[in-house]
């Protein structure tokens, strides 16, 4: 069993910037690939980004890409999402999750999920 926890959200201007963290319980953190998604009130959660085990892959959502830069620490267990140019768009509550194998674009491919942070966005 794997427990992820997200910390780092919060409210920040437009064009302002947000890290955050996914802090992970497993010993074997270092083999499973990981994944942001985000939540917005009355929408799906959608994929935001993903990296594998080793973080020499990366994908993004096209939303996202040139902004959002995820990172991973397995000597920390810990992987990140750093976030700039923040638009009202990208307001969400933002999730954490984990799989083994590569990473996927897909809610229903990963096995472990956070409890989420709230990132707002204000214009």
């Amino acid at each position: 069993q794997v427990q992820l926890v997200e910390s780092g959200g919060g409210l920040v201007q437009a064009g302002g910037s947000l890290r955050l963290s996914c802090a992970a319980s497993a010993r074997t953190f270092g083999s499973y690939a990981m994944g942001w998604f985000r939540q917005a009130p009355g929408k799906e959660r959608e994929f935001v980004a993903g990296i594998g085990w080793s973080a020499s892959v990366t994908y993004y959502a096209d939303s996202v890409k040139g902004r959002f830069t995820i990172s991973r620490d397995n000597a920390k267990n810990t992987v990140y999402l750093q976030m700039n140019s923040l638009k009202p768009g990208d307001t969400a509550i933002y999730y954490c999750a984990g799989k083994r194998g590569i990473p996927h674009r897909t809610v229903n491919e990963y096995d472990y999920w956070g409890q989420g942070t709230q990132v707002t966005v204000s214009s």
